[in-house]
């Protein structure tokens, strides 16, 4: 019994000195992240929904996936958030090729999520912001060219999105912001940084890399999208592990995957999804990102 509660103990040692390691790396990064994501929560989140809104006045045509994207990825709103705020946005003109890129890479990426991403390093960050960008785009291309002439999403009941930031002390309500991004992100980002400490414990770097590496590309890419669906729970949660699976031998192809479907399956967008889609539309949106996932990761590495 001895023997077992000393094995026990130096394993803990083992794992706790990871852990330690892994969060000073990587905590200053979250702290940013909940910074500047609260911060454009509070004083420039309006705006941003004032600049997509005032695009229904404008003949863009195609073009306007362009910049309904890049405002979809600069919106800090969750997708509950999102969905109430497309209706509004649908109700007062905007087409649904511009909401489907609106929304598409407002699931997959906002300013909190890319501060936490630099961690990565800058190869991996400009590949999921462009990667981001682009999906949004071709949702929105797609949404245009197959549901020209008749309604992609369904906003039925929706009304207007509640606005938590009321407070009148401007610092007041920036603090709050503050903390209810930790109180939703603070246990994920933990709990990420614990399975990277237990993966650089237990998992050996070589037959990771054998598995997620360039030499074994195309099925590492297919696995790296198909993880992506269970293990996705929290933006900040995953970067611990995907800083880990980098520095230990995935392809960076495998990591563009993961951070594509990830965020697009992550229970929470899908079980909003699902209410303004309904079930053909919403198979058709699974089939779209795990395609989309997997020729993002075969092109990166084919560049890379």
């Amino acid at each position: 019994m001895e023997q077992i509660w000393e094995v026990l103990r130096r394993e803990f040692v083992y794992v706790w000195y990871y852990f330690t390691v892994q969060l000073r790396q990587i905590a200053l990064y979250y702290v940013l992240g909940i910074v500047l994501g609260s911060v454009i929560s509070v004083f420039v989140k309006d705006r941003i929904h004032g600049l997509f809104r005032a695009l229904g006045d404008k003949k863009l045509g195609v073009l306007g996936v362009i910049p309904a994207s890049i405002l979809g990825i600069a919106s800090p709103l969750c997708m509950y958030g999102t969905i109430p705020l497309a209706a509004s946005f649908s109700r007062s003109g905007i087409r649904d090729d511009w909401l489907a890129a609106f929304m598409m890479s407002s699931i997959l990426l906002n300013p909190q999520l890319i501060i936490y991403s630099t961690a990565l390093g800058p190869a991996a960050l400009t590949i999921r912001i462009a990667s981001c960008f682009i999906c949004g785009c071709v949702a929105g291309i797609l949404i245009r060219v197959f549901y020209k002439d008749k309604p992609f999403f369904d906003f039925t009941g929706f009304d207007e999105p509640h606005n938590h930031d009321t407070d009148p002390n401007l610092f007041l309500r920036l603090i709050k912001n503050i903390g209810r991004n930790i109180k939703a992100t603070g246990l994920w980002f933990l709990v990420g940084v614990l399975l990277s400490a237990l993966f650089q414990r237990y998992v050996p770097a070589d037959k990771f890399a054998a598995l997620f590496g360039k030499t074994n590309e195309g099925f590492g890419v297919l696995m790296a999208a198909t993880i992506g669906v269970p293990l996705y729970a929290c933006g900040g949660g995953t970067i611990p592990l995907i800083r880990e699976w980098l520095y230990s031998g995935m392809s960076m192809g495998s990591a563009a995957a993961f951070m594509l479907t990830g965020p697009s399956t992550k229970i929470t967008n899908l079980g909003a999804l699902k209410i303004v889609l309904g079930m053909k539309r919403f198979l058709l949106y699974l089939a779209f990102v795990m395609l989309f996932s997997f020729v993002t990761g075969m092109v990166v590495n084919l560049i890379m």
